[in-house]
């Protein structure tokens, strides 16, 4: 499985969370898309890597394990895909609690650590 593919099925699975009811579903949905768009390119630009003996047990990936193929390849720092999934997960939760705030706060998180 291509590095692509792992990506395309993180991003899909962290899209589906997001629920138009709360308070900052909209900024999560704009952020996920900046992150979504970095990440193609990335994938679409970069060098794809060797399938790993975790990827042939069909489960899904994590973020975390795309994360550190990405890093592996040079394409994005696994400590900072680790971050921006780990906000990206605060900011969810924060909205899903209606806690915008703290969901805002999360999502200024991960803009910094894209550097926007």
């Amino acid at each position: 499985m291509t590095i692509r593919r792992l990506l395309t099925a993180a991003v899909f699975a962290g899209s589906m969370s997001t629920s138009y009811a709360d308070p900052c579903s909209k900024e999560i949905d704009r952020v996920q898309a900046k992150i979504d768009a970095q990440l193609e390119a990335a994938a679409a630009a970069g060098s794809s890597g060797a399938e790993s003996t975790g990827a042939t047990l069909h489960h899904q990936p994590t973020p975390e394990s795309i994360a550190a193929a990405e890093g592996r390849l040079g394409e994005l720092s696994p400590d900072q895909a680790t971050a921006v999934f780990a906000a990206m997960r605060r900011a969810r939760d924060a909205n899903k609690a209606g806690n915008q705030n703290a969901c805002e706060q999360a999502l200024n998180e991960v803009n910094h650590i894209l550097g926007q």
